[in-house]
């Protein structure tokens, strides 16, 4: 590619706007398209761990996202009425360990990432239509967009899909790929509840459900509740509902509950992309985040493979194509580090899942947690670190 290089980014949200800060790190003339009014993000909190912080330190914005944040981690898991199952040891004065984590409004990372693409030409309202995915070696990409009435078309060296579990995108270059409703909905808030961040992040289980808390600051706590229900549940009283379903859970659960106002709490049906996509990679378009490997949120991992996604769109195709390299090995080096991994990861959050929160009632939760009290701490532990250990490729 001749001159400066060009890419257009599909979607606002924390894996296009990773993309794109990246993209501008590698030196590319940049575009997002957000469909949304404004640039924002819709949600509570997560949990960024250390693969995540990684790729934040990656774009240059780890500390910013620190400072924003709660530093946190995992402490293990406990049944509904918070007694132990699973007692993971205290990384705090461990620097090296991959248990550490770090709390942190949805909106701040967002606004972080935003910072980050300061040189990106941001556009808002810009519905897409239609893409062409170019071919390497041939014609660019093209995605056309409409904004109201008016339609425009942009051609890129480079197609960054980053339009979430919903992308258009992806219906176009992959119309086989087929997104499936987990048979669960989730309950999200975010409270006032000062006291709470010594304890570390406890996942507690309970019949077809989940509930976890996650310190975000030195006095807000994200929660979040995982239920079984049928797709489109609505109720007529959302906060009298999910306190209805964990009254029976450890008082903390329920103080947590109770303590939400109605208009913080919100609720999304969960869906995921069994087995994702065949590839990441179509022409001269990548797709990364959920629109490529939607996953359960079982094991937290949703959108810091997206981050490792932004990242790796700069460092692995970005810099080589600018260094002389042919665009198609570059994406195609990006498909082969990054499928594998994000398809093991969607598989190891529904695993957990089918060993966690979707267990019934009965004779199926005590045998569970009678296992789950004998697994060593040690090798639990350990078993997470192969995901949570990952490094940005370094730069060219």
């Amino acid at each position: 590619m001749a001159g400066r290089s060009t890419a257009t980014v599909v979607g606002g949200g924390i894996a296009g706007l990773a993309a794109a800060a990246s993209l501008v790190r590698a030196g590319w003339r940049v575009t997002v398209l957000e469909r949304a009014a404004a640039f924002g993000e819709v949600g509570a909190g997560l949990a960024v761990t250390r693969n995540g912080m990684a790729a934040l330190d990656a774009l240059g914005i780890g500390d910013r996202v620190r400072s924003a944040g709660q530093e946190t981690f995992a402490a293990g898991t406990q049944d509904r009425h918070g007694r132990w199952l699973l007692r993971l040891p205290d990384p705090r004065q461990d620097a090296q360990s991959s248990n550490r984590a770090w709390g942190v409004h949805r909106q701040r990372l967002h606004a972080a990432l935003l910072a980050a693409a300061e040189d990106v030409d941001l556009v808002t309202g810009a519905s897409v239509t239609r893409v062409r995915p170019g071919r390497p070696g041939g014609e660019p990409a093209v995605v056309t967009w409409g904004d109201g009435s008016v339609e425009h078309t942009r051609t890129a060296d480079l197609l960054v899909a980053a339009d979430g579990i919903g992308s258009t995108v992806r219906a176009q270059l992959f119309p086989g790929a087929r997104v499936r409703y987990s048979g669960r909905t989730s309950w999200r808030a975010v409270v006032e509840h000062p006291g709470t961040t010594d304890a570390g992040f406890v996942a507690l289980w309970g019949p077809r459900a989940e509930f976890g808390a996650v310190p975000i600051s030195d006095r807000e706590v994200y929660w979040y509740g995982y239920v079984r229900a049928p797709a489109g549940t609505r109720f007529d009283d959302e906060p009298a509902a999910a306190a209805e379903h964990f009254s029976g859970w450890a008082p903390r659960v329920r103080a947590l509950v109770a303590a939400t106002p109605p208009d913080r709490l919100m609720r999304h049906d969960v869906s995921h992309l069994p087995g994702g996509l065949p590839s990441y990679v179509r022409g001269r378009t990548v797709v990364i985040g959920d629109a490529a490997h939607a996953m359960l949120p079982t094991m937290g991992q949703g959108a810091n493979t997206s981050l490792e996604d932004g990242v790796c769109v700069g460092r692995m195709v970005a810099v080589p194509v600018a260094a002389g390299v042919p665009v198609e090995v570059a994406l195609g080096d990006f498909d082969r580090a990054r499928r594998p991994r994000c398809t093991q990861i969607a598989r190891r959050s529904l695993l957990t899942a089918r060993l966690g929160a979707h267990v019934g009632p009965g004779w199926r939760q005590a045998a569970r947690n009678a296992v789950l009290r004998l697994v060593p701490a040690g090798p639990a532990t350990e078993a997470g670190t192969g995901v949570l250990r990952w490094a940005p490729p370094e730069r060219a």
